[in-house]
């Protein structure tokens, strides 16, 4: 069972450093970590010119842009290599977009193919784009522990320029250059950039130094417009968004609302999301689930040329087929979770860290099978699957009290590969070793440093009363969007608040709305998808009090603007 607690008041000191904002607008500040005026000037008001750092500074960068605009100059071949998920697919656009702009055709984009290639950067893909005539490689969002294929492009003189975010580990690549200021000795003042953030950064670079030296005469702001694909990667892949991240993702949803892509146009009329709302939930929920369904069930350049086209027709059938894969693999992942609950529930005392894996579940889809187990359980999880082969794969999630990269590299002579980020990440591991990865990883997650935080523990920002539920409130916790990683939704508790009204609704009647009468006589609705009268322990009908955890949201259903209340927990 979730605990929860409600954050620590705001201190004297805080509240003088903060003193030209409201005290419920001081305490929302304080609680993301916000206490000096200047940090919090900056918060509140994103500045693309002011809040967006000098992409030289990032190690490498000027090699890589001195490259990239000698392989123009000279016509070479040059292949875009992305991974296949919801920010390497943007990143991939990113960069075809600017070579669109700039008029070169010399250039193809390459996405490997999940299930038959795997994660990373192959060396049958190599020696593919070597023998077609390539010459220089950019890499987006993948590569930074790609030895052996890096290795193979040099050997057959391919030049490869990684960009990537992920956390290197070992023996770096010998690439021409690497863009990942993650490296030890990168100076870059802000390291939590998504792979597509990197390439647009690159894409940055590019400008700055190509309508000087080759006379490009790109309009100042024209990379203004990928903000889309580098705001949909950033709020998609879950890095903190602060700092510039935090700027990609404010103004990558402003440009997301206009973007002229007929793919994103024609995909939100499907879901009937009206564009001009779009915020990081439809994101989040609606949108990256589709482009990362591409991978999961298919190939992933159905996504990459949805995002890309120019072509309305194309966009309309692409949009379509994302759709009916994405309910495919939704089906498929119910099914593995309610199959691994089961295993989990005949267990008698669950350890530190579950291992579970079924040779029969397919491991694209298990990294969100991981997420609803580790929400579940509160501890760090690995599950595994197998798909051809006798590598068995797997991906991983942490509760937050540990670095599964970390966790993983201390028994790396069990897995054949692993990577990721601090909190989640993939592997593969040889069928003789799988008999010993549990008792492995519990070993080495007792010699690893653990945080606090645990999924079971949710904090509370403030507690508040149905009364309190205004357009005035919701205006304050507008400015702190987009929400993410971070930046956690404003989350409030609302004690012995009294049911007026209770409904299901949706097709199947899978969807809870909840009413209450606020100060004046009016209601105020609580809606909880996929919840049920039934989801809870406390009993929920007409004239019943609750303690309600709820976020306060803005709807535009039908074009109708409702303020209502987001229905986390009830107790």
């Amino acid at each position: 069972m979730k605990k929860y607690s409600v954050r620590e008041e705001i201190t004297d000191k805080a509240k003088k450093e903060l003193e030209e904002y409201t005290p419920f607008m001081q305490e929302l500040l304080f609680h993301r970590g916000i206490t000096e005026r200047g940090v919090a000037r900056t918060f509140l008001n994103p500045d693309y010119v002011l809040h967006c750092h000098d992409p030289f500074l990032i190690k490498g960068m000027g090699k890589a842009v001195r490259r990239i605009l000698r392989a123009v100059k000279n016509s070479e071949k040059i292949v875009i290599y992305s991974d296949y998920d919801c920010d390497g697919i943007p990143g991939g656009v990113i960069l075809h977009d600017f070579f669109k702009k700039i008029g070169y055709k010399n250039f193809s984009n390459y996405i490997p193919h999940r299930h038959e290639e795997g994660y990373g950067v192959n060396i049958s893909a190599i020696e593919k784009i070597a023998k077609e005539g390539a010459t220089l490689m950019i890499t987006v969002d993948v590569g930074i522990t790609d030895v052996k294929p890096v290795e193979r492009a040099n050997e057959l003189k391919v030049d490869v320029i990684i960009t990537d975010h992920h956390l290197p580990s070992g023996k770096l690549p010998p690439a021409y250059t690497i863009l990942n200021s993650k490296q030890k000795d990168d100076s870059y003042p802000f390291d939590e950039l998504c792979g597509a953030g990197v390439a647009f950064k690159l894409v940055q670079g590019l400008l700055k130094r190509g309508n000087v030296s080759a006379g490009w005469q790109i309009a100042n702001g024209w990379e203004k417009w990928l903000l889309d694909m580098t705001g949909l990667s950033t709020i998609a892949d879950m890095v903190p968004l602060r700092g510039e991240n935090r700027v990609f993702a404010y103004y990558g949803l402003k440009v997301l609302r206009k973007s002229r892509r007929p793919g994103l146009q024609q995909l939100c009329r499907k879901l009937k999301m009206d564009q001009r709302y779009l915020t990081e939930d439809d994101i989040g929920f609606m949108i990256a689930p589709r482009i990362n369904a591409a991978s999961r069930m298919d190939h992933p350049m159905d996504a990459f040329r949805l995002l890309a086209t120019e072509d309305e027709v194309e966009a309309g059938t692409l949009s379509d087929y994302l759709n009916k894969i994405n309910d495919e693999r939704k089906g498929m992942v119910a099914s593995m979770i309610k199959e691994m609950k089961k295993r989990l529930k005949q267990v008698e005392e669950l350890r530190e860290v579950i291992v579970i894996g079924d040779p029969r579940w397919r491991p694209p889809l298990l990294g969100l099978a991981a997420n609803s187990i580790v929400e579940e359980y509160g501890r760090p999880v690995f599950i595994w699957g197998r798909e051809g082969g006798d590598v068995i794969k797997g991906s991983c999630r942490s509760d937050g009290s540990v670095n599964v990269v970390e966790l993983m590299e201390e028994v790396n002579d069990v897995f054949i590969d692993s990577g990721g980020h601090k909190f989640s990440g993939g592997f593969s591991v040889k069928d003789g070793k799988i008999h010993i990865l549990e008792e492995t990883l519990l070993e080495a997650y007792k010699n690893i440093s653990h945080g606090k935080t645990s999924s079971q523990e949710v904090m509370i920002d403030k507690k508040l009363s149905i009364h309190d539920v205004d357009w005035r409130t919701y205006k304050i916790i507008e400015q702190l969007a987009p929400f993410g990683e971070g930046n956690h939704k404003p989350l409030f508790l609302f004690e012995e608040a009294e049911i007026s009204g209770v409904k299901h609704f949706g097709k199947e009647g899978n969807h809870l709305r909840l009413t209450f009468k606020n100060g004046n006589r009016k209601d105020i609705s609580a809606v909880g998808f996929f919840l049920t009268s039934d989801s809870f322990d406390k009993k929920i009908e007409e004239g019943e009090k609750i303690n309600l955890v709820a976020n306060i949201e803005k709807s535009t259903f039908r074009n109708f603007p409702e303020l209502r209340l987001r229905i986390v927990d009830i107790f």
